[in-house]
């Protein structure tokens, strides 16, 4: 059963549990859920909480829209360095995400712009609803990226796709999004929380080592080279045997106490 969602950071965070997942949504609605370094701040402390206490999380937008990203009313009045300390605010709190402890689904609605984007780029599922959309305006804005994305996005769909979008300032669909790998799932306009809150379910249900190298390990193993990609990938496989956890789910399946993997449902 799902908590009644608390409020974080002078409301503009809310956080409930479902079970072993944690739900957060940005709250900012009346701002398309724009970030500023107080939300962003916000959102970590979020994110700390959900590693504590859930084995999963669904990160999603309250109103019409995930994220339209950068607050430009409070960027633009930064000087310099405070700009600098900003963005490594920003990078800091999204590898918490991205490189944490728990696996993080995105449900994405309405516009993930520029820093939303960013932001479900951190996360390591992201389902998107149809009407959902992809922008960065930053060429348009006379910016540039800030909150990692030179990185993750451009890791995700490619350098020549994510500089095309920043270029043009041009709108990308769900499921061109979807084609070109930024996105994992397209759903139903009205589900995309409710398909993210199943798959984090899903995965809340793995034995906790392998979600952690999972998440640790395979974006590290493809910084390297292939000869120390798979030295590395034997000494994680071989960690992630020996814990009771695994040790107790191989006995499960070899004495047929577990489902074997079935071939996917045709509808």
């Amino acid at each position: 059963m799902t908590a009644q969602p608390q409020t974080m950071g002078d409301g503009l965070i809310t956080y409930s549990l479902d079970g072993d997942v944690a739900l957060i949504g940005l709250n900012r609605p009346d701002k398309r859920n724009a970030l500023s370094d107080r939300f962003v701040i916000a959102l970590g402390e979020a994110v700390a909480r959900a590693t504590t206490e859930a084995r999963a999380a669904v990160l999603h937008g309250h109103g019409k829209h995930f994220c339209a990203g950068l607050d430009l009313a409070e960027h633009s009045e930064k000087p310099l360095f405070e700009a600098v300390k900003g963005s490594r605010l920003w990078h800091r709190t999204f590898e918490t995400i991205e490189m944490g402890e728990i696996p993080f689904v995105s449900a994405i609605t309405g516009a993930a712009v520029g820093g939303g984007l960013e932001l479900a780029a951190s996360t390591h599922i992201r389902v998107a609803e149809d009407s959902a959309f992809f922008a960065l305006p930053e060429g348009t804005r006379g910016i540039f990226v800030g909150g990692g994305g030179s990185v993750r996005i451009a890791r995700l769909i490619g350098p020549a796709r994510m500089g095309d979008m920043m270029l043009t300032g041009r709108s990308v669909s769900a499921s061109d999004m979807e084609r070109w790998g930024g996105v994992s799932y397209v759903v139903a306009d009205g589900t995309a929380l409710a398909r993210a809150t199943e798959i984090a379910r899903r995965m809340a249900q793995n034995a906790e080592f392998t979600n952690y190298a999972i998440l640790n390990a395979l974006p590290r193993i493809a910084d390297m080279s292939a000869d120390s990609g798979l030295f590395t990938e034997a000494m994680v496989a071989s960690l992630a045997t020996m814990t009771p956890e695994a040790k107790q789910r191989l006995k499960d399946f070899l004495e047929k106490r577990a489902d074997k993997v079935q071939a996917p449902d045709a509808h």
